[in-house]
C-alpha cells in the first residue's frame, strides 16, 4: 500500500489522482462495466460483486446500474437490497448492515473536499466512513454525506440529505434530514 492510499484510508488529506489509486479505480471500472452492461444471471452477478466489493453477505441484490470508486471498501450485509442507480463513493469504508433496503438513485458519499480554495484547486480531499445499521430503509434519492452513521431500524424519507448521524429507530426526512418521530 502506498502512502497516498494509506492516508486516504486513515481519513487524512490525500490526492486522488495517485497512480496506485488510479490502477484500483481502473479495476473497479472494468468490474462495474461488466456488472452493468452484460446480461448476467443471478450467480454471475453475485460472483462479480464478490470480486468487486470488500465483503458481501448472502442473498444480496444490487440492481444495475451500480457505481463505486474502488469497491474494496464496501461491505454489504446479508439480505440487503439496493435498487437501480446507486452511487457508493468508497474512498473510506462504507458499511451496510443486514436486511437494509436502499431505494433508487441513493448516494453514499465518503469523500469531502478542502474548503481552502488553493488546496481544493490542487485536488486535496479526504474521506470519512459511512455506516448504515441493520434493517435501515433509505428512500429513493437519499444522499448520505461523509462521516455519517445511521442507526438500526431507521427510515430515511425519499430525497433526504443526511448530514449528521441518525439514531436507531427513527423516521428522518428533509434537507438536511431531521428526525420527525420515533418508530416502534
Amino acid at each position: 500500500m502506498g502512502e497516498n492510499e494509506r492516508r486516504m484510508l486513515a481519513g487524512e488529506w490525500y490526492l486522488p489522482d495517485d497512480p496506485e489509486l488510479g490502477a484500483q479505480s481502473l479495476r473497479r471500472a472494468e468490474l462495474c462495466r461488466a456488472y452493468n452492461s452484460d446480461p448476467l444471471d443471478a450467480d454471475q452477478r453475485t460472483a462479480l460483486l464478490g470480486r468487486l466489493l470488500g465483503s458481501l453477505g448472502e442473498r444480496v441484490v444490487i440492481r444495475a446500474p451500480f457505481h463505486c470508486d474502488y469497491g474494496a471498501q464496501i461491505s454489504v450485509g446479508a439480505r440487503t437490497f439496493v435498487n437501480f442507480g446507486a452511487v457508493f463513493l468508497d474512498a473510506a469504508a462504507i458499511t451496510i448492515g443486514e436486511d437494509v433496503q436502499i431505494g433508487p438513485n441513493v448516494q453514499l458519499l465518503t469523500p469531502t473536499h478542502e474548503l481552502d480554495t488553493e488546496r481544493r484547486r490542487a485536488g486535496w480531499e479526504r474521506a470519512l466512513p459511512v455506516t448504515i445499521g441493520d434493517n435501515v430503509w433509505l428512500g429513493g434519492g437519499v444522499i448520505v454525506c461523509p462521516g455519517v452513521t445511521i442507526g438500526e431500524n431507521t427510515v430515511v424519507g425519499a430525497g433526504a440529505v443526511v448530514t449528521r448521524d441518525l439514531p436507531a429507530g427513527v423516521l428522518a426526512v428533509g434537507n438536511p434530514a431531521r428526525v420527525v418521530r420515533e418508530l416502534t
